[in-house]
C-alpha cells in the first residue's frame, strides 16, 4: 500500500490521531504523551491537556506539566505568650494537604479587639521576619498591647493562589491576648533583703505573679529561685548575701492558668553592712510596705518654715541649669510657661522631663509660693504621684523639674479619645488614681483641688495625682471658682462642708474623688455640664446628685454615690476604695451590669430651659443652648420640629438624625433627661 503524503504546511501541526487522554505538543516522531496527574484531554490532537475542576498550573509552571490543588489550611496554630513582654510566638503545621506543590507560603494578618470593636492591628505590630511569604512555620509578633484580644489569621498560598485572586486563600485563626509588666524597681534595699515592685497596665488583669531571680555571675551555684503565686506586684526577697547582685524578673498569671511574658531582667544588689550602718545615721530615712512606699513621718507643710528656702533644701534636689534642656512649650501655669525638655545629670541617662518655669517680674513672695510646690512634691514618693526630679533656685531663673508624662492631663485625654476605652480600663485608671491618694491621705496630706483636669496620664494609661501648688488658679473662666475668705475653691468639685465651713479633710479629697469617677465614666465631660456655681451648690444642698454616666457599670456609679454621702463620717476612705477597685478589677464580669438612670438623684440640666427656668420653645434654641447648633439642618430634615417630639426621641432616631460623635450623642441624652418630667423613664442612648 502506498505511503500516505502529508502536505508540508502540516507537518508543524500534532498528531491528529493522539487520543483523548494523550498530548503531543507539537508534530513529531515522538509518541503521544498520557496527560499528567489532575489534567485531562478530552478529543484527538490535544497539544495539552487542561486541568480538572479545582486543579491549576501557575503561571511558571509548564503547560506539559501535572495541574496541582491549592493548600488547606495551616494546622495547629498556637500562641506561645511565654517571651519578654508584649511578645509572642505564633507557630503551626503545614498544610496536610499541599495540593502536590512544594512552594507553599505563609501570610500573617492580625486584628485586635477591645471589647466589640476590632480593627486591623495596623503599622504598630511588629512581625520577624515578616508577615507575608513566609517559608517557615512560625513568628514572633511584638509590639503588643496588654489584654487586648488579637485575634490572628495565617493563610496558606502556593504558585497557584495568584491564578485564583478572588478565592479567599485557606486559612487558621487564632485569638489570644498577652500579660505582661512593666519594668521591675527596686523599692528598698538592707544588707540580707530587697524589696521591688513592677509597673501593671490597666489594659491588663494578672490574679497574680510569679517572680524569679538568681545571683549575678556566680559560677558555683547556679541555682535560680522561684516565689510563686504573689498577690500584689511586690515583693520582699529575704535571706540575701549582702553587697550581692541578684537578677530579678517577673512573670504575669491569669485566672485560667496561662502565663503572661517576662518583664525584661533587672539586676538589683543589696548594701554592705556598712552603707546600712551610714543609712540609719540619716533622719530621713523612707521604707517601703507591700502596696505603697510608705514614709515614717507625715507631711509637713514648707509654710512652717521660717524660712521657705529650707524647706526647698529639705525636700528637694537643686539641679545646675546646665543639665536641663528646654524643647518645646506644653503648656502654662499660674507662675509661667511649662516645657518639654531633657534632664542630663552628669554619669547618668537623659531622659525627658517637665520644666515648670517662674516668669520675669516675680515679686519674692510668688517665688515662694512657686517653690512650695516642689517642697510639697519632694515628700512624696509614689508610682501615682507625680515625681520631682528637682529645682532649680540659685540662679536667676528659677525652674522645678518633673518627671514627663506622655498624655498630659487625664480630662483633655479622655474627651480626645471619647468612647475608645473599656469599662475595665477605665476602672484601671481610676485604681490608679486611688492609690495615689491613699498615699496622700496615710501621709495626712489633703490635696484640696482632686480633679481629672489635675491628673496626669501616661502612655501605659498609669494616672498620676498632680499640681500641689498652695496659691494657684482653678479655672480659666470666673464661674468655675467660689471665692471666700480663705481663698478660692472649685465648686463643682468641693464638698459641702469645705464650701460652707472650708473644712478640707480626706473625706472632702474623697467626694471630690467621686467627681473624678464621674469625669473618667464620662470621658471627660463637664461635672454638672453648663449649670451655674449657684445652682450646682443648691442642687447639692437639697441632695441632687449627678446621674450615672452613660454606660457606666452599676458597682462604679453606688461607689460613686457613697463618695459623695452628706455626712462626710459615712464616706469610704481612699484603702476602701482602692480595695473596692481592686475587686472589680480581678473581676471584670462585676462590670457589665449598667447603672439605669434613677430619677430620684437626677438634677435639672441649665441647657434644658431658658433664663426663666421654663422649656426652650424651640428646636433650635434648645440645641444652641447644648452647643449642637451645626445639627440644626438634620432636626429639621428629619421631622423633628417641636420639643415635644424632642421628648419622645429614641436612640435610633438621633443616629438617624446623623449625629455621629459618642460626646454628641451623650450631650443630647443628658439634655433630654433634663427636660423629662421627674416620674417619666427614659433609657439612656446607648453609643
Amino acid at each position: 500500500m502506498c505511503c500516505v503524503y502529508f502536505p508540508s504546511k502540516l507537518k508543524s501541526l500534532p498528531d491528529p490521531w493522539c487520543p483523548p487522554g494523550f498530548f503531543k505538543a507539537e508534530a513529531s516522531n515522538r509518541s503521544c504523551q498520557a496527560c499528567p496527574a489532575n489534567s485531562q484531554a478530552l478529543v484527538s490532537g490535544a497539544q495539552f491537556c487542561f486541568c480538572k475542576d479545582r486543579f491549576y498550573r501557575a503561571p511558571t509552571d509548564l503547560r506539559s506539566g501535572p495541574c496541582t490543588g491549592l493548600p488547606s489550611a495551616p494546622r495547629d496554630l498556637m500562641a506561645s505568650t511565654q517571651l519578654p513582654s508584649g511578645k509572642l510566638l505564633l507557630s503551626w503545621k503545614p498544610p496536610e494537604d499541599t495540593g502536590d506543590r512544594e512552594d507553599i507560603t505563609y501570610n500573617v494578618e492580625c486584628q485586635r479587639c477591645d471589647g466589640p470593636v476590632c480593627q486591623t492591628c495596623g503599622e504598630k505590630i511588629r512581625y520577624e521576619p515578616g508577615s507575608v511569604g513566609l517559608t517557615d512555620t512560625k513568628v514572633l509578633v511584638s509590639q503588643l498591647d496588654a489584654h487586648l484580644n488579637y485575634t490572628f489569621t495565617v493563610e496558606a498560598l502556593s504558585g497557584v493562589s495568584q491564578v485564583l485572586e478572588e478565592e479567599m486563600p485557606s486559612s487558621t485563626s487564632i485569638t489570644t491576648s498577652v500579660l505582661f509588666t512593666g519594668d521591675i524597681k527596686l523599692v528598698e534595699q538592707t544588707p540580707s533583703s530587697l524589696s521591688l515592685s513592677w509597673d501593671v497596665s490597666p489594659r491588663s488583669q494578672p490574679t497574680s505573679y510569679e517572680l524569679t531571680y538568681r545571683k549575678k555571675d556566680d559560677n558555683l551555684d547556679k541555682t535560680t529561685y522561684i516565689v510563686p503565686k504573689l498577690e500584689k506586684n511586690y515583693a520582699q526577697i529575704k535571706d540575701l548575701a549582702p553587697a550581692t547582685a541578684y537578677l530579678f524578673r517577673v512573670q504575669a498569671l491569669s485566672s485560667d492558668g496561662s502565663r503572661g511574658g517576662f518583664s525584661q531582667e533587672e539586676q538589683f544588689e543589696t548594701l554592705s553592712e556598712a552603707s546600712m550602718v551610714a543609712l540609719a545615721r540619716q533622719d530621713d530615712t523612707y521604707f517601703s510596705t507591700p502596696e505603697q512606699l510608705k514614709p515614717l513621718k507625715t507631711y509637713v507643710d514648707p509654710h512652717t518654715y521660717e524660712d521657705p528656702n529650707v524647706a526647698v533644701l529639705k525636700f528637694a534636689t537643686e539641679i545646675h541649669p546646665s543639665h536641663v534642656t528646654k524643647q518645646k512649650v506644653i503648656g502654662a501655669g499660674e507662675f509661667g510657661e511649662v516645657y518639654k525638655g531633657i534632664l542630663k545629670a552628669p554619669g547618668k541617662k537623659e531622659f525627658a522631663v517637665a520644666i515648670k518655669t517662674l516668669k520675669s517680674g516675680y515679686s519674692e513672695k510668688q517665688r515662694q509660693d512657686f517653690l512650695s510646690e516642689a517642697s510639697i512634691m519632694g515628700q512624696f514618693s509614689h508610682q501615682n504621684i507625680i515625681r520631682l526630679e528637682g529645682v532649680v533656685t540659685k540662679f536667676k531663673h528659677a525652674m522645678i523639674v518633673t518627671e514627663y508624662v506622655e498624655n498630659g492631663a487625664l480630662d483633655k485625654y479622655l474627651r480626645n479619645h471619647d468612647g475608645e476605652f473599656s469599662s475595665f480600663q477605665l476602672v484601671g485608671m481610676l485604681r490608679g488614681i486611688a492609690a495615689g491618694m491613699k498615699y496622700l491621705s496615710d501621709m495626712s496630706y489633703v490635696h484640696r483641688d482632686l480633679a481629672a483636669r489635675n491628673i496626669l496620664v501616661n502612655n501605659n494609661l498609669e494616672c498620676k495625682v498632680s499640681d500641689f501648688g498652695l496659691s494657684r488658679v482653678l479655672e480659666d473662666d470666673p464661674e468655675g471658682t467660689y471665692t471666700t475668705s480663705g481663698g478660692k475653691i472649685p465648686i463643682r468639685w468641693t464638698a459641702p462642708e469645705a464650701i460652707a465651713y472650708r473644712k478640707f479633710t480626706s473625706a472632702s479629697d474623697v467626694w471630690s474623688f467621686g467627681i473624678v469617677m464621674w469625669e473618667v465614666m464620662a470621658f471627660g465631660e463637664r461635672p454638672y455640664w453648663d449649670m451655674s456655681n449657684h445652682e450646682v451648690m443648691k442642687a447639692i444642698n437639697e441632695a441632687f446628685r449627678l446621674p450615672a454616666p452613660m454606660d457606666c457599670p452599676s458597682t462604679v456609679y453606688q461607689l460613686m454615690l457613697q463618695c459623695w454621702l452628706q455626712d462626710r463620717s459615712k464616706r469610704p476612705r481612699f484603702g476602701d476604695i482602692v480595695s473596692l477597685l481592686d475587686k472589680l478589677v480581678r473581676s471584670p464580669d462585676s462590670l457589665k451590669t449598667i447603672a439605669d438612670f434613677d430619677p430620684r438623684i437626677s438634677i435639672r440640666l441649665p441647657s434644658t430651659s431658658g433664663s426663666d427656668g421654663s422649656p426652650f420653645r424651640s428646636v433650635s434654641e434648645w440645641l444652641e443652648s447644648i452647643k449642637m447648633s451645626q445639627y440644626i439642618d438634620n432636626f429639621t430634615s428629619a421631622g423633628i420640629l417641636t420639643m415635644d417630639q424632642v421628648l419622645q426621641m429614641k436612640n435610633e432616631d438621633v443616629k438617624n438624625i446623623g449625629v455621629r460623635l459618642p460626646g454628641h450623642l451623650k450631650r443630647i441624652a443628658y439634655s433630654i433627661l433634663g427636660l423629662k418630667d421627674q416620674t417619666s423613664t427614659l433609657s439612656v442612648f446607648a453609643v
